[in-house]
Parts: C-alpha cells; sequence; structure tokens
C-alpha cells in the first residue's frame, strides 16, 4: 500500500478551502490531514498534524502566511510550505522565498497546478507559478550590464550547485546529486561572481535566465 503525503490547507475562505479540499482529495498519493482559516489556528493545526506539506494562503488573518512560514521554518523545517495568493507580482513572491516557503502559487491557477506544486515542493523543489515566472523573466535584468559576461565565468560546478540550490534543495541533497562535500565553497564562489547578495535574488535570477523551468 501506498503511503499517502500529508498535507495541511489554511486559506480564510470557506469555499476557497472546500475547493483546494477537493482538489487534494482527488489525488490518489495525498490526504488532507487538517484545515485552518486563521494564522493561529493554522499553526496550531500544523503542530499537531505534523503533516510534509501546508498549503497557507498569504493573507490569513491573525498571522499572515508569511509570518506563519517563518514560525513554522524555526520550529519544523521538515514541513514544506507552498503559499497561496491572488497576486503575481513579484514582490510577493520573495517575501515568500525569504521566508522560506518551497512555493509560491497564484490562486487562479490553483485548480491546473495545485497538485503539480505540491508535488515538487514534496521532493525538495521549488515551485514558482508560470505566471510570476513570466512576469519576473520579462523585467529588465536587476543585475546590470554584466550578467551575461558573469554567466559565462561560472565554473560548471557552479553552474550546478546555484541551479540545485535556486530549485530548494539543501547543502546535504545538493551534495548528492554532484558528488561533492564541498557544496558552500562552490555556492558562494558562484555567488560572488553574480554579485547576489540573497537567496530571493537567486531565485529571480534562476527564473530569468530558466534554471526553474528545468525542475
Amino acid at each position: 500500500m501506498t503511503t499517502k503525503s500529508r498535507i495541511f490547507v489554511a486559506d480564510d475562505h470557506p469555499l476557497i478551502l472546500a475547493g483546494l479540499h477537493r482538489l487534494i482529495a482527488a489525488e490518489a498519493d495525498f490526504e488532507v490531514v487538517g484545515e485552518a482559516e486563521t494564522g493561529p489556528a493554522a499553526l496550531d493545526g500544523i503542530r499537531r498534524s505534523k503533516p510534509d506539506a501546508a498549503i497557507v494562503d498569504i493573507a490569513l488573518p491573525g498571522m499572515d502566511g508569511i509570518m506563519l512560514t517563518r514560525h513554522v521554518g524555526a520550529e519544523m523545517p521538515k514541513v514544506r510550505i507552498l503559499i497561496l495568493s491572488v497576486s503575481e507580482d513579484r514582490t510577493y513572491l520573495t517575501q515568500a522565498i525569504e521566508a522560506g516557503a518551497r512555493g509560491y502559487l497564484v490562486e487562479r491557477s490553483a485548480a491546473a497546478n495545485l497538485a503539480i506544486a505540491i508535488r515538487v515542493v514534496l521532493v525538495g523543489g521549488l515551485y514558482i507559478d508560470p505566471a510570476v515566472a513570466f512576469r519576473t523573466l520579462n523585467r529588465p535584468s536587476i543585475f546590470g550590464a554584466t550578467e551575461t559576461s558573469a554567466i559565462r565565468e561560472l565554473s560548471e560546478r557552479e553552474t550546478q550547485v546555484l541551479k540545485l540550490c535556486s530549485h530548494g534543495l539543501t547543502n546535504r541533497e545538493i551534495s548528492a546529486r554532484v558528488g561533492v562535500k564541498t557544496i558552500e565553497t562552490f555556492k558562494a564562489r558562484g555567488l560572488n561572481k553574480l554579485d547576489i547578495k540573497s537567496r530571493a535574488d537567486l531565485v529571480r535570477y534562476a527564473s530569468r535566465i530558466g534554471w526553474l523551468a528545468d525542475m
């Protein structure tokens, strides 16, 4: 018998909550283990149910999805958080990634992409809604005129490490894939060459040059 992935759902709109529940329950390998309509109730529910992943509305009352993500990450780092939002503004994507979320899904895309997004975050990847990724890809470069030359300067190993890092993998997971132990060294060298200071900027860079599309 296949073990089902345990999913918690939090949204302050009962109809959306019910819809998310139906979408998740329709997948043979998923099960809903808890629901909540406020941030504090969601945090309490996640603590009790210990899910594999949690679908969290960014605008939860009492404690928004960003703050909830920080709390969950600090207390239960194995729980993968997928942020649900009506906004396609990359500002919210940046906030979500910096808080530790493993995915960002736009509400209007949920019916088509929810199951895909959950599966991506469950295996340690980073899911970004195509609508938000498209907007990011079509913005002027945030890295300046040296971006193209910096790409060429990356070694093959630095490229591998940064690409996997942008997908949300940990140093241990990256090490297992590329077969080297000094992951932090390659990461630091690559980030320095690209003049990238934060994980959120790395994700934006990865979206821009197409790394996330390879997930």
